[in-house]
């Protein structure tokens, strides 16, 4: 990231890596009831696709938390908490924390790098963590978007219960259900994310607006959500319908995308907009804000091991 001076300490590659998948984890623990508020809002509709009319269920961000936490228990917010924190301490150490390792990699070790640059850093972090961390992306989306039955009883009863129920039933390419398109979305949300950051971060430096503190880390974090939202909506709506669907419900992501058009019309591929801001919105600035201050304080304690006199 920007804004390290000549004379600052620079964190290593391995206090980025541990310190982004930290933060992700702190920041996912804050966010969550809105993650699975958004994740109900973008499958609502899709089981109604075939009869005259959609049962509208949840509406709104507050009201779908307020209809979970009535019908389910508070405890419906938190589904897939652990499966969740699985997520982002693979998918977050990757696709954050080696940003920067990629970066020079790209430029071949010089510190300048151009909006191109960057943007080929944050596609190739955001592929490499679908490719690692995937099943646990699949396990998340399958029990937020699960409801409790007429009896009582739970599509899946654990984490490890629903790794091994989907692989039983679905076999093990069930685990990498939706991969392409959730490939798709986390190059542009590494994109829209991490180089909006970057860029809002170095602007704010370079015309002294603000000093490299914590709210010009909140400045750019909330700006990097909003234009995250924007962009990756789409492909986010898309990719939790994939995910979440039985076997053979949908031919292929792009299937699905089609199937969501002609039934539910364009406004689909926005279902859940605004729990998705809040939720990346507050998910940015909570997740920089905290990676900015373990980066500092990890590198500190590395140096002073390294030079305690």
């Amino acid at each position: 990231m920007v804004g390290m001076k000549p004379n600052d300490m620079v964190p290593s590659a391995a206090v980025k890596f541990f310190g982004a998948g930290t933060a992700a984890c702190i920041a996912d623990l804050v966010t969550f009831p809105l993650d699975t508020a958004k994740v109900r809002l973008q499958i609502q509709g899709e089981s109604q696709k075939g009869k005259g009319g959609i049962d509208v269920k949840y509406r709104g961000v507050f009201g779908t938390i307020t209809t979970m936490v009535r019908t389910e228990g508070p405890r419906s917010l938190y589904n897939g908490l652990v499966a969740g924190l699985q997520r982002q301490m693979s998918f977050a150490s990757v696709r954050i924390g080696l940003y920067d390792s990629m970066k020079q990699f790209y430029t071949r070790g010089t510190e300048s790098a151009g909006i191109v640059t960057r943007l080929m850093a944050g596609c190739t972090t955001g592929a490499m963590a679908v490719a690692f961390a995937q099943p646990t992306d699949v396990v998340k989306v399958r029990f937020q978007a699960q409801v409790r039955l007429a009896d009582g009883g739970r599509r899946y009863n654990s984490t490890l219960d629903a790794y091994k129920t989907i692989a039983r039933d679905e076999g093990v390419r069930g685990l990498w259900r939706g991969c392409m398109p959730n490939i798709t979305r986390n190059a542009i949300v590494n994109c829209a994310e991490l180089v909006t950051y970057d860029m809002i971060k170095e602007l704010i430096l370079k015309y002294d607006l603000m000093t490299d503190n914590l709210p010009c880390h909140f400045t750019a974090a909330f700006g990097a959500g909003f234009c995250t939202t924007v962009v990756a909506s789409p492909v986010d709506v898309v990719k939790t319908r994939f995910m979440n669907s039985g076997s053979g419900q949908y031919s292929s992501a792009i299937n699905c995308a089609l199937t969501m058009l002609r039934h539910e019309g364009p406004t689909a591929f926005y279902k859940g907009f605004m729990p998705s801001f809040l939720r990346l919105g507050s998910w940015n600035i909570v997740m920089f804000v905290t990676y900015e201050q373990i980066k500092r304080g990890m590198t500190r304690v590395q140096h002073s091991w390294e030079s305690p006199f």
